[in-house]
């Protein structure tokens, strides 16, 4: 038993003595502590009976008004001086309350407690070591909690600091939660109770013990009154949300209520003990539902009001006539509301960063070189792909002026700058399949290819003027993400098949430059032939010149697809890395597909130019401009042309709209404002430009906008539960960067044919594997996917693994799986008009996620999942 002098030296067992680093008193205006000590000080008996109370009922605290603390004490040292000093690392962090409405794991880790509880009533012991060593002889002669490999001395010893030490004496406990709150005086502690966590490498499994004191006991500052001891032993490896200290947030959360603790008091067994905890978990899971506002809900797509009726099963038409009838006959409203929002910052869209105290000219001259070759390389690609299927009509000529007119345009006038326009892979497989119904009906593709543009314009301005831009809050989060992460897999399928085809066309052996031994034999037969050397085996040696070695050229192609790839992505992680000065290394990781394009464009023309790489056509004789001759159609065609034109404004439209919502997304902390229906409008009056003058049409291209975004944040990392996150602090919002990028484009038709065909077709293949990989970075979607290849002691503590049962998780990853492979099984089909139809395929996922799913998965754990925060 230890003496009183022991007990004082105790004193410091809670951690909580350096009050600096506690919470301030202005977090809060209500002080439940203090209450709780106020009428303890009055009401206390004099004898100190074991019936004393702890205070009068008061309402459950938010979490505005008490806090928890964890607090860490670890030795510095094992060797001491003659005084017995040594050095003590004290470490305090804030810990959340437990969210019992929200966060799954608090009712499994009651449910857990109750099935096996371990509750001691009308504990005697005085010091806390003694009252320990009672809860863990509890704990190890429970036959349902049986460790056979574990050895509690050793947990005993564990709980404190001189643990293993014979010199250290300053007996602490390493690891403990306690609960305060702040006041108008200062900050008051909950001294009625102690929440102990340790974790044991040889634990099987996770236990709790629960101890109510005979009578209150002063074991030091901050804990002088405890009367309810609650140990948390937890194994070394567990879950993020299974750890000792998860488990201390479930308990700490519910003894924190000064009610909830008079009322364990008057408990006299543990049956009662065990109600009482049911009680409480009810009343911390009853829901607050605040007032439904009546107001109107706007004409900005990107707010976070619900858009669904209180019954989350009606029906989605009726969903949608709804909002009809309130919002897409109000005409031109929501341009007007755009332009409201957004003309009064126009004039800092090009000032900020930099006039004034806070540049970043350096990291605007880095985006700006990252967006021209992000933009430019894929142009020619795309370029080069219309060029084959529409035989020239389209080439890389057109498709890099017209991205440098509609991308100058798009950066002056649009109410979201970031947003890059481009032309993309569903246009030009569009564009190949007019080009096919041209053929089959004999049609002339000018005309027949403007008359549908112009059929798009119309029905993209018509979207605009009538607010159906509003739709886009139909398109949850795991909607964008599968759309997202299938343009993503699209870019890695057009890398793949370009190279298969460099592959299947020169990997074969060597072969005779003409490909005919006739010939070759016709030259001998015609005289001898300078070079030609024949062996004393009789065996010919012919001339290089007559060679074609072919299984060079597409290793070669390989190598430097690969190699883009690889040094792109590296430099693209070097900010991570330790080396080098941090602005080096920021500059480096904004510049890494830049720097890989011109290396391996360097290596695979100039290093290897004796092996000729395959490169984009060019034809300068070729004329640029001409006005589409719409006269050569009928009547027939245009009605048939208004169809096409649809199903491309509907593509677009999906398109444009998701693409801008994920550049908006609350965690990339753009504060300027959205503007969607005015960005839509203008969408399709940059493509009647397009249309006019035989230009590809464009439209907001992911994941370019996502990564323009990133390139213009400034980023700042945390660790929350031993995992790394990289958290958008604030973003460069200007046009800047947009609009020299699309100068640059435009002045580099002067590059044409040299030197921009010095860049191989393979390094071509490396970007859009490098922009396919980069973009799946926050993709939610991806990260579950990969949990499904974890364990679970390696999940992230994120807001879904904390709120939603694992089952559901996997559960709703595998229908996202199975979504995103309809739309691979449709988008990619071989048979071309069948993409066509694909714009309709997408609308699809919109009654398949509101009507469908719920029915699968509670509503409430869909939201969370479709949250838009960590």
């Amino acid at each position: 038993m230890k003496t009183d002098k022991d007990a004082i030296d105790m004193r410091g067992v809670t951690v909580n003595k350096f009050a600096e680093e506690a919470p301030s008193a202005g977090m809060t205006k209500n002080g439940y502590f203090y209450q709780e000590m106020e009428q303890r000080e009055k009401e206390e008996p004099e004898d100190g009976s074991e019936e004393r109370e702890e205070g009068q009922d008061s309402p459950i605290p938010s979490g505005d008004d008490i806090h928890l603390y964890a607090n860490q004490i670890h030795p510095g040292g094992t060797d001491s001086d003659v005084h017995g000093c040594v050095l003590l690392n004290t470490s305090r962090r804030y810990v959340k309350l437990m969210n019992f409405e929200e966060e799954v794991r608090a009712h499994r880790d009651l449910d857990g407690f109750l099935e096996r509880a371990s509750i001691l009533l009308h504990e005697d012991e005085a010091s806390l070591d003694d009252v320990l060593k009672t809860m863990l002889r509890h704990v190890s002669q429970d036959p349902h909690t049986a460790e056979p490999a574990c050895n509690f001395e050793e947990i005993m010893s564990s709980l404190f600091t001189d643990a293993g030490s014979q010199e250290v004496n300053v007996h602490l406990l390493s690891e403990t939660l306690q609960c305060v709150t702040a006041t108008a005086t200062g900050v008051q502690y909950q001294q009625s109770w102690l929440c102990i966590l340790c974790n044991v490498k040889s634990l099987q499994r996770r236990h709790v013990c629960i101890s109510r004191l005979e009578r209150p006991q002063n074991w030091g500052e901050n804990c002088a009154e405890v009367r309810y001891v609650i140990l948390i032993l937890s194994p070394l490896k567990m879950k993020s949300t299974k750890t000792a200290m998860e488990l201390g947030r479930t308990f700490a959360t519910m003894f924190s209520d000064i009610s909830f603790r008079q009322k364990l008091l008057e408990t006299k067994t543990q049956q009662e003990f065990k109600e009482a905890l049911v009680i409480q978990r009810y009343h911390l899971t009853s829901a607050k539902h605040k007032p439904v506002s009546t107001e109107e809900e706007g004409t900005d797509p990107h707010s976070h009001k619900p858009l669904k009726s209180a019954d989350r099963m009606f029906s989605l038409s009726l969903l949608c006539a709804d909002i009809c009838c309130r919002d897409f006959f109000r005409v031109g409203r929501g341009i007007y509301e755009d332009l409201c929002r957004r003309l009064p910052l126009y004039a800092s869209d090009f000032t900020d960063g930099i006039v004034g105290s806070n540049k970043a000219l350096g990291k605007y001259m880095t985006t700006a070189i990252f967006l021209y070759i992000a933009v430019l390389l894929p142009a020619i690609a795309f370029g080069s792909l219309n060029d084959e299927t529409t035989r020239g009509e389209i080439d890389v000529q057109k498709t890099i002026i017209g991205q440098s007119i509609g991308g100058i345009i798009y950066s002056l006038c649009a109410g979201s700058p970031l947003v890059v326009p481009l032309t993309t892979a569903p246009i030009a497989i569009f564009i190949g399949v007019i080009r096919g119904i041209c053929d089959d009906y004999d049609l002339d593709f000018a005309a027949f290819y403007a008359c549908i543009g112009l059929w798009n314009s119309l029905f993209l301005i018509l979207g605009g003027v009538f607010n159906l831009s509003l739709l886009v809050k139909l398109f949850k989060r795991s909607i964008e993400e599968v759309i997202a992460l299938f343009i993503s897999i699209a870019f890695v399928v057009d890398a793949v098949k370009g190279t298969v085809k460099i592959f299947l066309k020169y990997y074969h052996p060597p072969t005779l430059a003409n490909g005919s031994m006739a010939e070759l034999q016709r030259s001998m037969n015609g005289g001898v032939i300078e070079g030609v050397n024949i062996t004393g085996a009789g065996l010919v040696t012919l001339p290089e010149s007559f060679i074609l070695c072919t299984r060079a050229r597409p290793l070669l192609c390989l190598l430097l697809m690969l190699g883009t790839l690889w040094l792109g992505y590296t430099l693209y992680e070097f900010k991570r890395s330790p080396f080098l000065h941090y602005k080096i290394r920021e500059i480096l990781s904004d510049c890494a597909l830049p720097i890989s394009v011109l290396i391996f464009s360097f290596i695979g023309s100039y290093v290897f130019n004796d092996i000729g790489l395959p490169v984009f056509d060019f034809d300068d004789e070729r004329k640029l401009f001409r006005v589409a001759p719409f006269e050569k159609l009928s009547g027939a065609s245009v009605l048939s042309a208004m169809g096409l034109g649809f199903l491309l404004a509907l593509l677009i439209f999906i398109d444009q709209n998701i693409v801008v919502s994920l550049t908006n997304a609350p965690e990339n902390r753009l504060i300027k404002g959205t503007a969607y229906h005015w960005d839509l409008t203008l969408s399709g009056i940059v493509n009647i430009l397009m249309s006019v003058l035989g230009l590809p049409w464009m439209h907001a291209a992911f994941p370019h906008s996502t990564l323009h975004v990133r390139q213009l944040a400034f980023v700042e990392e945390r660790v929350e539960g031993g995992h790394l996150y990289e958290t958008i602090v604030s973003v460069k919002e200007t046009r800047v960067t947009s609009l020299a990028a699309n100068i640059l484009i435009g002045v580099s038709v002067f590059l044409l044919p040299v030197p921009l065909q010095w860049i191989p077709k393979p390094v071509l293949y490396g970007l859009f594997l490098y922009i396919a990989l980069t973009s799946i970075d926050g993709n939610q979607m991806c990260d579950r996917m990969a949990l499904l290849l974890k364990e679970q002691t390696s999940y992230p503590p994120t807001h879904y693994i904390r709120k939603v049962p694992q089952r559901k998780i996997h559960y709703f990853t595998f229908l996202q799986m199975v979504q995103l492979l309809f739309l691979c099984a449709f988008g990619m089909y071989p048979l071309p008009y069948m993409k066509m139809i694909f714009p309709l395929l997408m609308i699809i996922l919109i009654p398949i996620r509101n009507c469908l799913l719920p029915r699968i998965i509670e509503a409430r754990y869909l939201d969370i999942m479709d949250a838009q925060h960590m």
